[in-house]
């Protein structure tokens, strides 16, 4: 990766700006009929309807409703992969917008409808021009909030049917000036797990608490031990977060339950910290139980892992909108990300990176009141072109080594 492309042309900017109404109708209507995961029937049909119409080859179905386009032009030896996610969050929107979602309780709050429209804008123009030599695969995901659908297309034998020498996918991230573009290199966005606590004790009369052993109590004490993992527990130069999100328990004032249930979320960026911290939440939900005569039960499933970008191929796709951006659109103070994201089972498999865009001064990720910036479609995708077209340069002198083998889609 120590070749020097040539700046892109004009020309992509000015294709880019006389489709963008196209495409931002097109992100618009992926916005007003978003599905949940595993069901992106409509949007999987339309991903893949656009792609063949172009010229790609194209597999349905791989993880559920994930979809690959592939590309290939020239006699280059390379391969690329580019990621976008489909899926859309269980959150009734409130945005109040002519294009605001038809199916209420289901709303694209994230952006992925942009991701999409972004990639397919890219796959148009790349089809268009063929202006690479080597393969390209275009991945779109299902699934990502919380359905691990990274994890689903891999054991669908994503990378063994579609073999890729690198893989790179993107988010739009609000409060980031728009257009922007930011890359972190090694641990970027946070583990994530789940700890479902049950503290079982011994129901009775509220009036008679003497009588009962008294799960909610236990629970509060707790709450308020687990606040002292990641003070006292963790090394005070790691990231950590443990947050108790519900409890659930009881259902009159004058009644004690015979359980409590709490559901944690636990982030971190090592996985050092990561086991330390489920040793230490079930020794205190054990401790704290038992000190009030309660019992604990625990299930503690394991999430997305700690999406950690490929320094080589990070500073690849940071020189890429370098060299066809300018210094000026590269956001040089973009902190780590508590929130996870499941490219990084794609990331544990193939050398890569996770970039982002700024979306400007918009609501945040996950709100009902956030909306996807359609101003920075154009360029977003214009990035995608380039990174591409650089990574598959049609000057590049073919490989001496046999390719990545797998069966042809």
């Amino acid at each position: 990766m120590t070749f020097q492309a040539p700046p892109q042309s004009i020309t992509t900017e000015a294709a880019m700006l006389d489709h963008a109404d196209e495409f931002v109708a097109l992100r618009r209507k992926l916005h007003s009929e978003p599905e949940l995961a595993y069901h992106e029937k409509k949007t999987s049909v339309l991903v893949a309807e656009r792609l063949r119409s172009w010229g790609y080859d194209v597999t349905e179905k791989i993880g559920g409703t994930g979809v690959v386009g592939t590309l290939r032009n020239g006699l280059g030896q390379k391969s690329i992969g580019i990621r976008a996610d489909m899926d859309a969050l269980p959150v009734f929107e409130a945005t109040g917008l002519p294009y605001a979602s038809t199916n209420p309780g289901v709303m694209h709050a994230c952006g992925h409808d942009g991701h999409t429209a972004i990639l397919l804008a890219a796959a148009r123009h790349l089809a268009k021009t063929r202006d690479f030599s080597g393969t390209l695969r275009l991945i779109f995901q299902p699934a990502e909030e919380g359905g691990a659908g990274a994890k689903a297309m891999i054991s669908d034998g994503l990378f063994e049917r579609f073999p890729v020498d690198a893989v790179f996918g993107l988010h739009n991230w609000p409060g980031v000036p728009a257009g922007q573009f930011a890359f972190l290199s090694g641990p970027a966005m946070a583990s994530v797990d789940l700890a479902i606590i049950k503290i079982i004790g011994k129901g009775g009369h509220g009036a008679r608490p003497s009588h009962t052993v008294d799960p909610i109590v236990a629970a509060a004490s707790l709450v308020m031990a687990l606040q002292t993992i990641v003070s006292r527990n963790v090394d005070p130069l790691e990231t950590a977060v443990v947050t108790v999100g519900t409890i659930h328990g009881g259902i009159a004032a004058n009644v004690i339950p015979d359980s409590v249930e709490l559901k944690v979320t636990i982030r971190t960026f090592s996985e050092t910290v990561r086991d330390q911290i489920r040793t230490r939440i079930i020794a205190l939900a054990e401790a704290q139980a038992q000190s009030y005569g309660a019992t604990a039960e625990i299930t503690y499933p394991r999430g997305y892992p700690t999406l950690v970008n490929h320094p080589e191929e990070t500073e690849f796709a940071r020189q890429v909108a370098l060299r066809h951006f300018g210094a000026e659109r590269i956001e040089t103070n973009f902190p780590l990300i508590t929130a996870s994201e499941d490219f990084a089972f794609m990331l544990e498999r193939r050398p890569g990176s996770y970039l982002f865009i700024g979306n400007g001064d918009s609501a945040d990720l996950h709100s009902p009141n956030y909306d996807f910036n359609d101003d920075i479609l154009p360029d977003a995708a214009r990035y995608w072109v380039a990174l591409v077209q650089d990574y598959l340069a049609a000057n590049e002198a073919p490989r001496t080594s046999e390719p990545a083998t797998g069966p042809t889609p």
